[in-house]
């Protein structure tokens, strides 16, 4: 996957090559949140179109780009990826979004280009109410839609799905459904603490503040007891008092499901709402890396944050697994746990006097060259110690 953004936040101009697992370092303000906003932005006009995602930032003038000598006035996200059956890294889908204002009004221009068989491809544009669809090897397109329910600043996320199959309904359905699934993980540790209404099917989808684990989890020992013991077994690995996670189910008409710590030493268990902050994020977080049907990219902002450093080095493990089925987009403060990344891994960031993120501050073979130079130093150290940029 690569990113490219103009004039989002902090993001003036960046260009950021995704991997299945990339992990981002640097101090505060150098706009990692802003690149985890990016893909909560692009969720968010899917979930409630565009103008409600820019309101909910504070408006179109707030999520500009203010740093530098002159005012922005338009700004642009890219993504390429491989969404549709036909796609590869190599010739991979792409979408595009401009939002500029002209005379005191907004507008939005999109783009959607995917590959069909045989090597080619179809590019789908809107701007305004107008769409148009490049010429394509589909046999006999016919005319397009013309009342699809798209308007002016309306998203075409949302509504070129309705489109037929000849005019790509259906690449443009599957890159929505890819984009819409983008998740943005922080464990809200007072909600995750609390019973759970009883799951009420065989599947129970995680929020997204873990604010369900309880019934996550025992969904998951249910629907899934192998993958359950690994947890239970990871935990334990990282929680040296912990014996056994089990379930309790009091009766009522709440029909909640309650977790329970078996802890060494103690005679009765211990509901997880008495549980300390780092063990309630740490299963939050293995629940997370556990999930058996995750969305096509998760964003984790602070990943270290409360956990213990013999954590890390288990949490990283599970991270590089996980990101065979999910890509994975990290943000941390934790040298001890950039110690544990590959140079591929690891993304540096970094904010210019102009008040712009410069994201990747190093590239790849910067890094593998500082590495070996410095005969195999781990990279958190290496950042810790300026070598990498990016400073804490």
């Amino acid at each position: 996957m690569r990113l490219e953004v103009e004039n989002f936040r902090s993001l003036q101009k960046v260009s950021v090559p995704l991997g299945p697992l990339a992990v981002m370092v640097g101090p505060n303000g150098a706009g990692k949140t802003n690149l985890l906003d990016v893909f909560r932005f692009l969720a968010d006009i899917i979930q409630t179109d565009l103008a409600p995602a820019l309101e909910q930032r504070g408006g179109f003038d707030q999520v500009l780009f203010r740093g530098g000598d002159e005012r922005a006035a338009a700004m642009s996200i890219s993504l390429a990826a491989t969404w549709t059956p036909f796609s590869n890294p190599e010739n991979p889908d792409e979408y595009r979004l401009g939002v500029w204002r002209r005379s005191n009004e907004l507008f939005r221009r999109e783009s959607f280009r995917y590959r069909l068989p045989r090597g080619s491809h179809q590019e789908i544009s809107v701007s305004g109410e107008e769409i148009s669809v490049s010429a394509a090897s589909r046999e006999e397109i016919g005319p397009v839609a013309k009342n699809i329910g798209i308007t002016r600043f309306s998203s075409a996320l949302s509504t070129l799905p309705r489109l037929s199959h000849d005019w790509g309904g259906g690449e443009v359905a599957t890159i929505a459904k890819s984009l819409s699934s983008f998740r943005a993980f922080e464990v809200h540790v007072d909600a995750a603490r609390r019973p759970s209404r009883f799951p009420r099917g065989d599947t129970e989808v995680l929020r997204d503040d873990a604010s369900n684990l309880a019934a996550f989890l025992f969904t998951l020992s249910e629907q899934r007891p192998d993958t359950w013991r690994q947890l239970v077994d990871d935990a334990k690995e990282v929680l040296p008092q912990l014996d056994d996670i089990e379930f309790d189910r009091p009766s009522g008409a709440a029909r909640e499901v309650v977790v329970m710590l078996r802890e060494r030493g103690l005679r009765r268990a211990t509901q997880l709402a008495d549980a300390s902050y780092g063990t309630i994020r740490l299963l939050g977080l293995l629940a997370l890396l556990y999930d058996p049907q995750p969305p096509a990219l998760t964003c984790i902002e602070e990943i270290d944050h409360g956990l213990h450093p013999q954590a890390l080095e288990l949490l990283v493990t599970r991270l590089r697994e996980a990101s065979e089925i999910t890509q994975l987009l990290v943000a941390t403060h934790s040298p001890a746990l950039a110690d544990q990344l590959a140079p591929h891994e690891l993304i540096v960031c970094e904010r210019d006097d102009d008040g712009a993120s410069v994201i990747p501050a190093v590239s790849i073979e910067d890094i593998e060259r500082i590495v070996q130079a410095s005969e195999g130093e781990p990279l958190g150290r290496l950042w810790f110690s300026g070598a990498l940029g990016g400073d804490l």
